[in-house]
């Protein structure tokens, strides 16, 4: 087979300028400025800026509300991503058995996840209105919304289900690989469904969920903004304003430029430091067939 080779050596340099280009202005210049940012004070009306060091950080961590959003973030993400995964991981398998309108069923699992998160929002809006909400018409309560300690428990419904068409598709994707030979060979030797699956099947099932534990932290930290922006906008209370709900307020409504750049550099260092630590404890447990 005749190899392909550039006849002029600048050519494959040529052709990559789009994507540098691409790189630098979306991705290193706004990686930059939010790292430069951070560590100046920067009036809201005149753009002013002053060096002010690591007084962001410290700030950050000092103020309450800010303490109140990171745990909140905590508690929010370790529901989310535990229960969209056991969840998903549930239907899957219920999806893999051979029934009649099964791909009907596989279809009707799956489209949320083509919804965008505002989408996903109003929906869940339409569903918990205290004015005309069809729950709270179902159940007799109207304070889904209106409550603090309720308004988290929607996001995080809204949260699962839009992500659930995701967690799904590599869930079944991975239960095609898993060998049958290996569970009639365990079926033979007496082993009931319960030891099937975590000796076998969830054995294969395990690179795919790490990659699914990554994903599905990355998408609880960064990916509910449209969710809970249309759903509850942070309310009521605070009571839903996640880290980075938290981050847009400061830098949109409230104009504090330096004191966002920070938060955003804070976040940031929090999902890589959770996804390295994942990496070096769960990814150990992961078997590769």
């Amino acid at each position: 087979m005749k190899q392909s080779t550039f006849n002029n050596k600048l050519l494959p340099y040529f052709l990559l300028v789009p994507t540098f280009f691409i790189l630098v202005v979306f991705l290193f210049y706004p990686a930059f400025e939010t790292f430069r940012l951070s560590l100046y004070k920067v009036h809201p009306w005149s753009g002013a800026e002053k060096f002010a060091g690591l007084y962001n950080f410290i700030k950050i961590f000092t103020n309450a509300d800010y303490i109140h959003s990171f745990i909140l973030s905590a508690v929010f993400a370790i529901i989310v991503i535990s229960s969209g995964l056991l969840f998903s991981m549930l239907i899957a398998l219920l999806l893999n058995q051979k029934i009649a309108g099964i791909r009907f069923y596989r279809t009707l699992l799956i489209w949320p996840y083509a919804l965008s998160p505002a989408i996903a929002g109003a929906l869940f809006n339409f569903l918990f209105n205290p004015a005309n909400g069809l729950v709270c018409f179902l159940t007799g309560y109207r304070s889904w919304l209106t409550s603090s300690k309720m308004a988290i428990f929607v996001v995080i419904i809204a949260a699962v289900w839009k992500n659930l068409g995701y967690n799904i598709i590599f869930y079944l994707t991975a239960l095609r690989n898993v060998p049958s030979a290996a569970l009639e060979s365990a079926s033979i030797d007496g082993a009931g469904p319960v030891k099937r699956f975590f000796y076998i099947t969830f054995a294969f099932l395990s690179p795919t969920t790490f990659f699914l534990f990554v994903m599905n932290t990355i998408y609880a930290y960064f990916a509910c903004f449209g969710l809970i922006d249309v759903l509850t906008e942070g309310g009521p209370a605070d009571s839903t304003k996640v880290l980075i709900y938290h981050l847009y307020k400061d830098f949109f409504v409230n104009s504090k430029i330096g004191y966002a750049a920070a938060e955003s550099l804070v976040l940031f260092s929090l999902v890589v430091g959770v996804t390295v630590l994942q990496f070096r404890t769960a990814g150990k447990k992961v078997h590769y067939q």
